[in-house]
């Protein structure tokens, strides 16, 4: 709740119900490498959060984020009206940084016309947190606390969890949650989130071996070339050989003719 209320600039007060729609069961523990934190949020009944954490670069997470936003704003069922469809927000926490021109701590991207900044509508946004830049945090983020909830997931000991949580209730108990977690060694993935890591890096490999594929093709087209290169040079030599030896042949020739004359 503090988390949520923070990262959309809420009071937590105003936030009564919290729903995890997609709970996660706590079983077979995963390593840090594989991890993908995926939860889907309905707050108050009247706005649905997906917050997912990527600590690999992909290359795709804005194709992704626009996947997973879509999907849950795609939620009427027939017969329902299209004003009805409650208000997604997708919340990405990356441990690198999206766009390398443009690194920003927290960003939000919404619907806008282009020419005016008109908001087109309220009800979609993308927010991603880089936790690799909490260095940019804006006197905003700070106020609302986003750069300490950062550090809390960036925090490597028990005892930076503690400096970081301290003197703040709210992430004194997530990093206590945080410890319960991790001391049990159990954290397992719904389906989903398991197929989708799964997935993800059936994608990366199959990537890796086109590309190292592509390398080896290359390596014998060059090593194909060199060897055209040298049989071309070896020709080349043969036939200024042959043409030394006409040469010679004949200026030999035109003395023969040149003494008997």
């Amino acid at each position: 709740k503090a988390l949520i209320a923070a990262l959309l600039h809420l009071k937590k007060e105003s936030i009564h119900d919290v729903v995890i729609t997609n709970p996660i069961e706590l079983g077979a523990a995963i390593s840090d490498k594989d991890f993908i934190l995926d939860i889907r949020v309905n707050l108050n009944n009247a706005q649905l959060i997906d917050l997912e954490m990527q600590m690999s670069n992909e290359y795709n997470w804005p194709e992704r984020s626009i996947s997973y936003a879509a999907r849950s704003f795609d939620q009427l069922n027939s017969g329902e009206e299209y004003k009805e469809v409650l208000p997604v927000h997708s919340i990405g926490f990356l441990n690198f940084t999206l766009f390398e021109d443009q690194p920003e701590f927290f960003a939000t991207y919404e619907l806008r016309n282009k020419k005016t900044g008109h908001l087109y509508s309220s009800k979609f946004s993308i927010h991603v947190l880089d936790l690799t830049r909490i260095d940019l945090a804006t006197a905003e983020d700070q106020n609302y606390e986003i750069d300490r909830w950062a550090k809390l997931f960036k925090a490597k000991t028990w005892e930076e969890l503690r400096m970081v949580a301290k003197n703040n209730p709210d992430l004194l108990q997530a990093s206590n949650d945080l410890y319960t977690v991790n001391a049990d060694e159990i954290i397992r993935q719904q389906a989903r989130a398991r197929a989708d890591a799964e997935f993800w890096e059936r994608n990366k490999n199959a990537k890796i071996k086109r590309l190292e594929d592509t390398i080896v093709e290359r390596d014998n087209t060059i090593a194909e070339n060199q060897k055209i290169i040298t049989e071309n040079k070896k020709m080349l030599a043969e036939k200024d050989a042959e043409l030394l030896r006409l040469q010679k042949e004949l200026a030999k020739f035109k003395a023969n003719q040149s003494s008997i004359t």
